[in-house]
């Protein structure tokens, strides 16, 4: 990656949009964590290597969230990474930012069951909120148990988006919800897959943080040289981890809106981040100086001829 100019710092993590989201939930405290390992196969060319990813859910009484914990790990390494070169140089000199290969990915999904709500995270430079309702599961409960690091689980099957799924819930966590978009059983989904093993969110343990001490709101501390912008786009993230709710400053659109927004920034990826920060109210007369000309590189999105969601055979 190429280094960033002192002149002209970008951190692309916190927001500063103007239009706000109206579809903010009340924030909730979690009281548990599930840990899955993530695994689905896009490629059925490749079947060697399946994507993978670390994935997290944040359980509290009344809505779930989940992310990937890969990301959540690159985010504060890059974060520290901004910090203690801040530090180190005073503002001056050269900033560098290394991702590592397993960032992590940025959707997210948020399930509100009193509400009958999913609303899906995304992110291109903004975030982007899509609501749909809760799916409703069909689920066929059966007599199978098995014990997951220590949680007495009963098993489940059901068809779902194109896939026959085996999911294993755990009721004495009574929440109704699990990892993705999977909801709707008597206890937590602790573990899931399709009969293919081409999806599958496999248990990798479990956290009470009932009683974990509240985390105050992270900041990045200022630069000392005046010549130093700082410029901030994205959607806030560095609250309490633990507290779930929709980020602040998203912009709640459609899926279609979504997807022409994503055909427009692998198009033209440098307009498409300036028209984002221009609506950000980021223009060329603001910050005391020439404003960020920010250059994305872009390159071949991976190989998906298996989505997770099929359509359905007629």
């Amino acid at each position: 990656m190429k280094p960033i100019n002192s002149v002209f710092l970008l951190i692309v993590v916190f927001s500063i949009l103007s239009i706000r989201s109206r579809a903010q939930q009340n924030p909730e405290r979690a009281q548990l964590v599930i840990h899955y390992n993530f695994s689905h196969l896009r490629d059925t060319t490749n079947r060697a290597a399946p994507f993978t990813e670390k994935m997290i859910l944040f359980l509290g009484s009344h809505s779930s969230a989940y992310k990937s914990y890969d990301k959540a790990m690159a985010d504060a390494l890059m974060k520290k990474q901004i910090q203690e070169q801040m530090a180190a140089n005073g503002g001056g000199g050269e900033i560098r930012v290394m991702r590592g290969k397993n960032s992590g990915s940025s959707t997210e999904y948020y399930q509100f069951a009193g509400n009958g709500k999913l609303v899906r995270r995304e992110k291109l430079i903004n975030s982007y909120l899509i609501e749909e309702p809760l799916p409703t599961i069909n689920w066929k409960i059966n007599s199978d148990t098995a014990t997951f690091g220590g949680l007495h689980c009963q098993q489940a099957t059901t068809h779902f988006k194109g896939r026959e799924y085996i999911a294993w819930f755990c009721p004495d966590l009574p929440f109704h919800t699990g990892p993705w978009k999977l909801n709707g059983l008597p206890g937590v989904i602790v573990d899931a897959h399709d009969t293919k093993n081409e999806v599958v969110f496999k248990f990798d343990g479990v956290e009470d943080i009932s009683k974990a001490p509240l985390v105050a709101e992270a900041t990045v501390s200022a630069p000392s040289s005046p010549n130093v912008t700082i410029v901030t786009i994205g959607g806030a993230d560095d609250g309490d981890p633990n507290v779930i709710q929709l980020p602040q400053g998203a912009i709640k659109t459609t899926d279609k809106e979504y997807t022409n927004l994503r055909e427009a920034m692998r198009k033209d990826p440098d307009a498409f981040t300036q028209s984002a920060m221009a609506g950000a109210g980021m223009g060329a007369q603001g910050g005391g100086g020439p404003q960020p000309v920010i250059k994305l590189k872009i390159g071949p999105g991976p190989v998906i001829n298996n989505p997770i969601e099929l359509p359905e055979k007629k």
